[in-house]
């Protein structure tokens, strides 16, 4: 399996601007840049993560959206997205990133990623596009973008080729474990097989809800 990254983004400054509002603290203003970035352990050089609670840290180092899902999403608001506007640090194409496997690894320029996470809509990316509904919407879309951690630093850029070079057997992909921790905690016990590779703050409280899952239906 490959993609290609279509544009490398970050955010620069910790201030979002806000139509009639003060600016909040947030990263999730992010453009576009040229030539080579490099990418260290949690992240990429010159990006901003204001919220280290929940974004960031060695789980959360960098996002990735795809240029197929925001394609749909400029179409149900009538909007141009270009890249940067989820808040994501790399825009892909050419990959499926709803059914990328927690766990898998990427390849990208010199560096290597894993999948670690799918990304939870909050109250500043509703703000940012100014869509009131927007976190309900993007929930129940469930094309939520994928969370990297860094196992390889290195550089990356645009036109890179995404080569996917290791797929977990378990199966468990971004959207699936998205739906299960949001809407179908009952499953939960189902995500027991990918849990080692979700961020490490996330897999205490996580575990322990699963093992009591599992006991309960003993």
């Amino acid at each position: 399996m490959s993609g290609r990254i279509e544009a490398v983004c970050v955010s620069g400054s910790d201030l979002l601007p806000l139509p009639g509002r003060r600016p909040s603290r947030s990263g999730i203003d992010k453009k576009p840049v040229t030539g080579r970035v490099a990418v260290h352990e949690l992240g990429l050089d010159g990006d901003v993560q204001v919220n280290r609670k929940h974004h960031g840290g060695e789980g959360q180092a960098v996002y990735a959206y795809a240029e197929e899902d925001a394609d749909w999403w400029a179409a149900e608001l009538d909007r141009d997205l270009p890249p940067g506007r989820f808040g994501e640090n790399l825009r892909t194409t050419g990959l499926d990133l709803r059914n990328a496997v927690l766990g898998e690894r990427w390849q990208v320029g010199t560096a290597l990623f894993e999948v670690s996470a799918w990304r939870t809509p909050c109250a500043n990316f509703a703000r940012f596009w100014d869509v009131p509904d927007l976190v309900k919407r993007f929930a129940a879309h469930g094309a939520t973008g994928a969370y990297l951690r860094v196992l390889e630093t290195g550089e990356v850029g645009a036109g890179d080729a995404v080569e996917v070079v290791v797929r977990p057997a378990h199966g468990i992909t971004v959207e699936t474990a998205f739906r299960i921790v949001m809407t179908q905690k009952s499953r939960l016990p189902e995500l027991a097989p990918a849990l080692q590779y979700l961020p490490v703050k996330a897999q205490p409280k996580l575990r322990a809800t699963i093992d009591a899952r599992i006991a309960a239906s003993a």
